[in-house]
């Protein structure tokens, strides 16, 4: 797997990475496990102490946390802000709340079974296998639960955000985070099976693709090791009848091409009643067509170029399915620039359930109405 920065708007690969060999893992789990077994006992004070230091860190150098995601991902530079703040907010919650939300839980029983308590212990050294879309919010999702729980964590992450890693790596330590704790590495996808074969080794979270979720979820079973999966989708934005039609597309508009489109929960199949189908689409195209496309270091920029131009081109082949099929491809707004991995806008319509791209998740700014 080869980790670099590659600049999706002007296509420059900026720096390169070294995979991680097989012993610089085993050296990562050893680490991990000796830090666990310190930080197991941690008071939870002590905990939320480095979670409250890591959100006042991000909030403090937000310039610099944020570009460095315009210039990984090409996200919009307003949105890699908001990311930095969302990341720094997740922080905070569990440094406030994690102790009272891991407080055993008596269950109601009959007075003749005694007394039932769940409690809630540390596992271990735990794996994490992230997507790119939020570099930041999908490490400190994870991130700040497991720490405040006494686990520690191991971080495989996209192979296109290695700085927003090693930056987020950095932080904890900055933090005050025991080193091993939490650390990033650069691993590949078949040394995947290598970390969940050990048996210090106790879990795997992996946010991704049907297919990757399917390649991790046996590598886990085999090794009789919990796993939690959050695959991909084609999240359904519903309209009737009764609703504020301009709101409505308004938003709609917000939902699909927001992180010009690459996010999990975006608003990808819009079904609309009849009585308001008409008005919405040509609502929802005209505010589709008022997206600029441009440089993400600029303000004025509001659609921004895909993760990659592989990103790009697997969404215009998509695109070209549906088509085949019988869908209608509509283009929306000015032409996107040659530059860059820009996809045009697009709407799809006439799309049946025997078209493939019926069941596809669209990862970019194309709306299926």
């Amino acid at each position: 797997m080869a980790y670099a920065t590659v600049n999706p708007y002007t296509g420059e690969t900026l720096k390169t990475f070294t995979d991680a060999t097989d012993t610089q893992i085993q050296q990562a789990i050893d680490e991990a496990d000796k830090a666990f077994a310190a930080w197991r006992t941690t008071p939870f004070a002590t905990r939320a102490a480095v979670l409250r230091k890591a959100a006042a860190l991000l909030r403090d150098k937000k310039p610099h946390y944020a570009s460095l995601l315009t210039l990984e991902l090409g996200k919009l530079i307003g949105e890699a802000e908001a990311e930095v703040e969302l990341s720094a907010q997740i922080l905070s919650y569990f440094a406030e709340h994690g102790e009272a939300l891991l407080q055993p839980d008596t269950l109601p029983v009959s007075a003749a079974d005694g007394k039932a308590t769940i409690v809630h212990e540390p596992l271990g050294v735990l794996l994490a296998v992230e997507p790119w879309n939020f570099p930041y919010y999908q490490i400190a999702r994870i991130l700040a639960p497991q720490l405040m729980a006494g686990n520690t964590l191991l971080l495989k992450h996209a192979s296109n955000v290695p700085q927003s890693a090693e930056a987020f790596q950095q932080l904890l330590l900055d933090a005050g985070l025991p080193p091993g704790a939490f650390r990033n590495l650069f691993v590949k996808h078949s040394q995947i099976e290598l970390i969940l074969n050990d048996p210090r080794v106790h879990g795997v979270a992996l946010t991704g693709s049907e297919g990757a979720g399917s390649v991790v979820a046996a590598a886990a079973g085999k090794a009789l090791k919990k796993s939690t999966l959050e695959l991909g989708g084609a999240d359904a934005f519903v309209v009737l009848k009764d609703a504020d039609v301009p709101k409505a597309a308004r938003w709609g508009v917000f939902g699909r091409h927001w992180n010009a489109g690459q996010v999990c929960v975006s608003s990808k199949r819009m079904i609309i009643v009849d009585e308001v189908y008409d008005d919405y689409l040509r609502l929802y195209t005209e505010g589709v067509a008022g997206l600029k496309a441009g440089d993400p270091t600029d303000r004025s920029t509001t659609l921004a170029p895909l993760s990659s131009q592989g990103a790009a081109d697997e969404v215009k082949e998509k695109i070209r399915l549906a088509v085949a099929h019988g869908a209608t491809a509509t283009e929306v707004g000015p032409k996107v620039p040659t530059q860059g991995a820009f996809v045009q806008p697009t709407i799809l319509t006439n799309v049946t359930p025997d078209n493939p791209a019926y069941y596809l998740e669209f990862f970019g700014p194309v709306s299926m109405i």
